[in-house]
């Protein structure tokens, strides 16, 4: 019996040991390291260059020799050499024009991960920013939870003095068990925005780790460099001067340029398909004094030469116009992927100057006097010169543009990281980019 009591004991704390993940506290820099030096998809596709590598000493290979043996039996090898060699086939300038095609699909595997690198950056700031946006969103909620408790209290207060009736106490209860619900679901967002952010890390290292933002709010930041972000104010230079250099500089842009030349090089590669290759023969010959027509033992070497896959059945014309076909397609990409990213980077740039907009209204206009008007609203209903429904109206209001400013903050996090994506830049400077 002792023993069943402590293995329900063992059963019921093991579960519970088992299922906890240590949380680790980050910041944005931080959780950018840890990506780039252990996620494992990031990993994964830097195997791809060793690989293209491989591909390369491949491309560049000799054809492999063939041995070659020719022995006559019975009277047909009488005055007829048996004979013993190696042949080996040339290739007529594919070699050269494989290995050109090799080297140009491994540079495309080095943007191509240069690219997965930038995006991967982009991912865990994103993440990183819901995260805080989570936490600051839960900030204001408690904030709000706190003003209504401080409410209940001088709403009994008054209540016990017969200032005002039991109504705005039942009232304020009511809106404070709403509230509480909010606050319930918010910690939810707060648990899968933490989820979110530790799958965009993918980190390998240890599978229990789950990361935390070190930032647990972000509207009291006036410098933004936690955030990697530049302060609301500074001066954002004109579209043209930075669609000029981005569009030099966009990854996928260079992508789409490398995929012509690739297409290029297999045009040529292909096409060197109809030259004839040239195998060469060479080896030892003997006869035998039974099969030696002079009755004396004789032997020698042989060389020989011939010209081999003559295109004269079959030209290779099929092969090479599919490969002009795909030259014109990656001209067409090109000229698309350059059309849609002017596209993307103009909605982004006129994105991210609409949410500086907002963000400074925000600041200039609407925080200190709402802040202002709570706090004499709040001193008002105290001595009885407001109604408890006024002063509820009030915070509401009050709370609205907190959140609404917790919300256009991390909008233009978001934007900010959004434009960065369509620039192609991480560290983009503004003051740099103003000279």
């Amino acid at each position: 019996m002792k023993k069943f009591i402590i293995l329900i004991l063992i059963l019921l704390i093991c579960p519970a040991s088992f299922g906890e993940q240590e949380i680790k506290k980050i910041s944005l820099q931080e959780a950018l390291d840890i990506a780039v030096k252990n996620n494992i998809d990031y990993q994964a596709s830097k195997l791809n260059i060793d690989i293209a590598k491989n591909k390369v000493k491949e491309s560049n290979r000799l054809q492999n020799p063939e041995i070659n043996t020719f022995f006559n039996i019975g009277d047909i090898g009488k005055g007829n050499p048996q004979t013993a060699g190696l042949s080996e086939k040339i290739e007529i300038a594919k070699r050269d024009a494989r290995k050109k095609l090799a080297l140009s699909n491994l540079e495309l595997e080095k943007q191509n991960l240069n690219y997965t690198e930038f995006d991967l950056k982009m991912d865990v700031r994103e993440a990183y920013v819901n995260l805080v946006a989570a936490k600051e969103i839960l900030i204001v909620l408690e904030q709000r939870r706190k003003l209504l408790n401080d409410l209940l209290a001088i709403a009994k207060k008054r209540v016990a003095a017969g200032e005002v009736e039991e109504i705005d106490v039942i009232q304020t209860e009511i809106a404070l068990n709403q509230l509480v619900i909010q606050v319930n679901s918010q910690k939810a967002n707060v648990k899968s925005a933490m989820y979110d952010f530790t799958k965009a890390i993918n980190s390998g290292e240890k599978s229990a780790v789950k990361y935390d933002a070190q930032d647990d709010n972000f509207s009291d930041k006036e410098d933004f460099i936690a955030l990697l972000s530049p302060k609301p104010l500074d001066k954002l230079p004109s579209f043209d001067s930075i669609a000029q250099n981005s569009l030099k500089n966009r990854y996928d842009i260079k992508i789409a340029k490398q995929q012509i030349d690739i297409a290029k090089k297999n045009l040529i590669y292909v096409g060197r398909q109809r030259i004839p290759d040239i195998e060469f023969q060479g080896g030892y010959g003997f006869m035998t004094k039974a099969m030696s027509e002079t009755g004396n033992y004789t032997n020698g070497a042989y060389a020989g030469a011939n010209i081999v896959n003559i295109p004269l059945f079959y030209s290779y014309k099929p092969e090479i116009q599919n490969a002009k076909m795909q030259v014109d397609q990656a001209e067409m990409n090109y000229i698309s992927t350059q059309n849609k990213a002017l596209n993307d980077l103009n909605s982004a740039y006129e994105k991210f100057v609409t949410a500086k907009i907002n963000l400074n209204y925000y600041n200039d206009n609407l925080l200190k006097n709402s802040n202002e008007l709570i706090k004499v609203a709040k001193k008002n209903y105290a001595s009885g010169k407001s109604s408890l429904t006024t002063l509820i109206v009030m915070e509401q209001s009050y709370r609205s543009i907190v959140a609404g400013y917790t919300y256009a903050l991390a909008d233009y996090y978001k934007c900010w990281i959004n434009f960065l994506r369509e620039v192609n830049s991480e560290n983009f400077d503004l003051n740099e980019e103003t000279i």
